[in-house]
Parts: structure tokens; sequence; C-alpha cells
């Protein structure tokens, strides 16, 4: 429970890891999938920041998906020797399923990188 890993694979509060990030557990309810509890219900740590603050979540969302794509790609093609267009379609496909869950990692990861874990 010590490792901000924890806190972002179970959708914990980087500070107490006891209450939800996120209102939903489940990234898939798509009409709630990206609203975040305001406070933690344990801590009450603040999980809105200043404006612009998960901007910088961005660049997660973004490495996430170039990480994802680069091992898919070279999997695929040099490992299965599969036609080009067959792995871009493939991976478009993977991508846009997998949005929901890049997303909520992405916030996961960047407040996790500013907030420090306190034992209680």
């Amino acid at each position: 429970k010590k490792s901000k890993l924890y806190s972002v694979v179970f959708n914990k509060c980087p500070r107490c890891h006891e209450g939800q990030f996120f209102e939903v557990n489940n990234p898939y309810n798509l009409s709630q999938f990206q609203k975040m509890n305001s406070n933690c219900s344990c801590c009450g740590e603040s999980f809105v920041r200043e404006p612009g603050f998960y901007i910088g979540a961005m660049y997660v969302s973004y490495a996430i998906s170039v990480a994802l794509t680069a091992m898919c790609f070279f999997g695929l093609v040099i490992g299965l020797d599969l036609s080009i267009y067959l792995v871009l379609g493939l991976l478009i496909s993977l991508i846009v399923v997998l949005m929901p869950v890049s997303f909520r990692l992405s916030r996961l990861i960047w407040i996790n990188i500013f907030v420090t874990y306190l034992r209680q």
C-alpha cells in the first residue's frame, strides 16, 4: 500500500491510499468515466488543483500511447510479420478502445508525481 503504483492501479487517493480518486471504478462507464471526486473522503486531500493542472496529464497519456503503439507495432510487424495496414488498423482500434483507461491512468500518474503518501 505504500507505493504510488498501488494508488494508480486501484484508483486511490495519492496521499492516504484509502479514498477513491474517480467517482466510478469502471472506466468503461462512458457517461461517468471522467468524473473525479473533488476531495478524498478519508483525508480531505483536494484533487482539484489550480486551473490547467491536469494538462500535464496529456503528456503522460501521450507517453502511454507511444509505448503501447511501439510495443504492439514491433511485436506484430517484426514478430508475426503481418501486413502494415492490418497492424495500423489494429493499433488504431486498440488506442480507441483503451482511451478511457489511458485517460484515468494519466491523471492518476500525474497527481501521484506531485502528492506524497502519508501514513495515518
